[in-house]
């Protein structure tokens, strides 16, 4: 039986917009297998962005996007309770 992919939320606090926005486009093409990258949003100023991605674990999404966008940003890994989400893809 395969284990379930975690829907992890990657919020950052950006610093470089233009460079973070530009790796997570390269990250995008360089998905690990079974990965799913389901919502990418910016705050109208740029400052802030979520990300959803279905992953193996936190730690698999925090070591994949750190290193395409890490340095732009300071960002925060958790574990979404899908049992209480409203519509995200399972």
């Amino acid at each position: 039986m395969t284990k379930a992919k975690t829907h992890v939320l990657a919020i950052s606090a950006v610093s470089d917009g233009s460079k973070f926005w530009n790796g997570l486009k390269k990250a995008h093409g360089r998905l690990p297998p079974g990965a799913v990258w389901q919502l990418a949003v910016a705050s109208t100023d740029g400052t802030r962005a979520v990300n959803v991605i279905a992953h193996d674990s936190a730690d698999a999404v925090r070591e994949f996007f750190e290193t395409h966008a890490g340095a732009h940003a300071t960002t925060e890994y958790f574990e979404a309770d899908a049992a209480n989400a409203v519509g995200l893809r399972r």
